[in-house]
C-alpha cells in the first residue's frame, strides 16, 4: 500500500464496510439460494485490455475482510502495464464468498485502473518538462481515497485531498472577501488564531492579480487559472522560481502539452478523476 497520508489500515477497512453494507445488505441472496455453504471455487482476475492495472492490493483487502478463509495470489504488482489476456490475480476458497465480493472487487479495480491508465499516458505526454501532473477535489463522493490513490499509481500527484488540509483561495473568495490582499491577509490571521499550519495557494486570473500575490506574500503557491500560454508565460518570468506555480482551468490533452512546456510546476486536470472510462476487467471461473 502507497504511503499516503490519507491511507491507512482503519479508513480502508471503513470503506469497504460501507461498500459491501450498500452491495449486499441483507444478503446475497441469489449465491445463498444457489450456492451450497461448503462450495468450493477458485477464481481469477483477466485483463481485457492495454493500461495500467491498480487495486490489486484493495482487491485482496476486500477478498479478506469478507471472508478470510479466502486465499489470494496477487500476480502482478499496483501500477504496471498490462496487456489483454494477462491475469491479475486468483482467488480461493468458497465459491458463495467469491462470487458475493466479485462486483465490489471489479468496480474498484475498473475505475482504479481507467484513472491510473490515463494519469500514465498524460503525464508521459509532458515527461520531458518539470510540469507534473495533479488531481482535483473533482471526485467520486465517498469515493474519493480511492480515485486519488489510483492517481499516484498512474504516475500523478496527489492535490490537496480535501478542504481541511490546505488552504485554496479561489476566485470566489477573493471577491467576497474584496480582493487578493485582502483575502491572503484575513487567511493567514486566522491560521495563526486557530494555530493551524497549512499550505496557502492562491488562484490569480491575471497578471496584475499575479503581481498583487508576490507584493503581498506569505504563501506557498500560485495558479494560474484558465491563462493563455503567452500570459502563462509572462507568469513564469515574473515570478521568477519564488512560488511553485499550477496551471488549472480546461485543460485538456490537446492543450496539456503547450502548458507544461511554458514553464508551470504543476498542472491540475480534473478530468483524472471526473472523466475517466474504466478498464474492462472480469473475474472468471476455472
Amino acid at each position: 500500500m502507497e504511503n499516503l497520508p490519507y491511507l491507512s489500515a482503519e479508513k480502508i477497512h471503513e470503506f469497504i464496510q460501507q461498500a459491501l453494507l450498500e452491495d449486499v445488505g441483507s444478503g446475497d441472496h441469489s449465491t445463498l439460494g444457489s450456492i451450497p455453504k461448503d462450495q468450493y471455487g477458485q477464481a481469477q482476475l483477466i485483463i481485457k485490455e492495454a493500461g495500467i492495472i491498480a487495486g490489486l492490493d484493495l482487491a485482496e483487502m476486500i477478498f479478506h475482510q469478507f471472508d478470510s478463509s479466502l486465499v489470494v495470489e496477487i500476480l502482478l504488482k499496483d501500477g504496471d502495464p498490462v496487456i489483454p489476456g494477462d491475469i491479475g490475480l486468483k482467488v480461493k476458497g468458497s465459491a458463495a464468498s467469491i462470487l458475493t465480493t466479485e462486483r465490489l472487487v471489479l468496480n474498484c479495480l475498473q475505475r482504479m485502473s481507467g484513472i491510473a491508465t490515463k494519469t500514465y499516458q498524460l503525464s508521459k505526454m509532458i515527461s520531458h518538462t518539470k510540469a507534473r501532473l495533479m488531481d482535483t477535489r473533482k471526485t467520486t463522493p465517498n469515493f474519493r481515497m480511492i480515485e486519488k490513490w489510483a492517481v499516484v499509481l498512474g504516475g500523478g500527484l496527489n492535490h490537496r485531498f480535501a478542504l481541511y488540509d490546505m488552504v485554496m483561495l479561489k476566485d470566489n473568495h477573493i471577491d467576497f472577501a474584496g480582493g487578493i490582499s485582502n483575502a491572503i491577509r484575513n487567511v493567514r490571521r486566522y491560521l495563526e488564531k486557530e494555530g493551524l499550519q497549512l499550505k496557502i495557494e492562491v488562484e490569480t486570473r491575471n497578471l496584475t492579480e499575479v503581481e498583487e500575490v508576490l507584493a503581498v506574500g506569505g504563501i506557498d503557491y500560485i495558479m494560474l487559472d484558465n491563462m493563455d500560454y503567452d500570459t502563462m508565460r509572462k507568469a513564469v518570468k515574473i515570478v521568477n522560481g519564488k512560488y511553485p506555480l499550477e496551471a488549472s482551468g480546461g485543460i485538456t490533452e490537446e492543450t496539456l502539452k503547450d502548458v507544461a512546456e511554458c514553464g508551470v510546476d504543476f498542472i491540475s486536470v480534473g478530468a483524472l478523476t471526473h472523466h475517466v472510462r474504466s478498464m474492462d476487467i472480469s473475474l472468471k471461473a476455472y
